[in-house]
């Protein structure tokens, strides 16, 4: 009788083990789901970087000196400096 339990309960233990490892908590199908979720979120991360990096670039050279802010006034509102005069050349299209 003891020679046939010892290895029923060692099988049985090693099925429980083996449906944790497919079916539990820690299973392989989801690790290699989160495992996509996390490339996933590094990737939207990069992006959100470069685009934090590219506005943070853009506060200091509003903080460092008015060239910016010249260059949007005059491309944005078409403002010019004083004693400037503004010359705009419209092309015929034929």
């Amino acid at each position: 009788m003891a020679n046939r339990f010892i290895p029923a309960l060692l099988i049985g233990l090693l099925l429980v083990l083996h449906a944790q490892l497919w079916f539990g908590r820690g299973s392989v199908p989801k690790v290699a789901s989160m495992k996509q979720q996390l490339a996933a979120q590094d990737l939207a991360n990069r992006d959100a970087q470069q685009r934090n990096d590219q506005l943070a670039s853009e506060v200091r050279d509003l903080q460092e000196g008015l060239d910016m802010v010249e260059e949007l006034a005059r491309a944005e509102l078409g403002m010019v400096k004083p004693n400037e005069i503004f010359v705009q050349i419209a092309q015929n299209k034929r």
